[in-house]
């Protein structure tokens, strides 16, 4: 690997910025730091996130605000578990919700035991539940999901319909998904991002699931580039980066490029006549 070779340049419509960012503490966090067997526990199904996880949600949603990034989001993509939907709504959702016949809450009120307020759905960025940016799968009750007909009563305005199967069909009691198998997950999703027309993208996920599929990039990078990619994300922990469509997998045209000869004119380039005269 060429460690000292330069800048890279790319055209901008074959990029995505993407915000990436680790859901807030889980109540299986706190007992998981301590004790590695705790995340066994079945009382941890599907966690929900702390009071310490909501006031990390607050300062990273006042963050977000502050910086201007919560007006430039085009669209909020979460895991289909509490954590991260208590996560995205919190950050990135509406203020307050005031009770209208027409319009949905994007969180009712005490969703999840939280104690919090219902957040609008008004003045943010949709939010779409994702499958395949879910936890390391398998074993853990914590990561296993609640039917997604819960969810929907829990979070009216999230938009579940990506989702194929109201159960959960992917989380194995027995069985849990190795290493390669959550890089290659992540690889699939950062492919079907190619597929969304939107260019500025928060993705609300989670450590394992990151850590594994952003360790498997960054290879051409400088040890240090990579390090910074791939590191453990803290609770609540936002990153923003740029992934580069390098084989084609997007279709979208530049919003920004021009052709120019308007109107037509000769144009030869002076280093073309150049050439010529050699």
């Amino acid at each position: 690997m060429d460690t000292s070779a330069g800048p890279s340049l790319f055209p901008l419509h074959r990029c995505k910025t993407l915000h990436l960012v680790r859901h807030a503490q889980g109540i299986h966090n706190v007992d998981g730091d301590k004790n590695y067997k705790a995340y066994m526990s079945p009382e941890y199904f599907d966690a929900h996130i702390t009071p310490l996880g909501w006031q990390q949600v607050d300062n990273l949603r006042k963050h977000v605000h502050e910086c201007g990034l919560a007006k430039r989001i085009d669209l909020v993509i979460t895991s289909p578990l509490l954590r991260t939907l208590q996560t995205a709504v919190g950050v990135f959702g509406g203020d307050g919700y005031t009770d209208r016949m027409d319009v949905v809450p994007l969180m009712v009120a005490n969703a999840g035991n939280s104690g919090r307020a219902a957040i609008s759905s008004l003045n943010c960025p949709p939010i779409v539940a994702v499958e395949l940016c879910r936890e390391h799968l398998g074993v853990h009750p914590c990561d296993k999901r609640r039917n997604i007909s819960d969810y929907q009563f829990l979070f009216p305005a999230v938009d579940f319909s990506l989702i194929e199967s109201d159960e959960d069909t992917w989380w194995k009691a027995d069985v849990r998904e190795t290493k390669e198998e959550v890089a290659a997950r992540g690889q699939k999703f950062l492919n079907w991002l190619w597929t969304r027309k939107e260019k500025e993208i928060a993705i609300v996920t989670h450590s394992g699931f990151l850590f594994h599929t952003l360790s498997a990039l960054g290879n051409d990078c400088h040890p240090l580039v990579k390090k910074e990619i791939c590191k453990h994300f803290a609770n609540c922990e936002l990153r923003s980066m740029v992934i580069v469509d390098r084989s084609m997998i997007g279709f979208d045209p530049s919003m920004t490029n021009y052709p120019g000869k308007t109107p037509s004119g000769l144009d030869l380039p002076s280093d073309v006549v150049d050439e010529k005269a050699d």
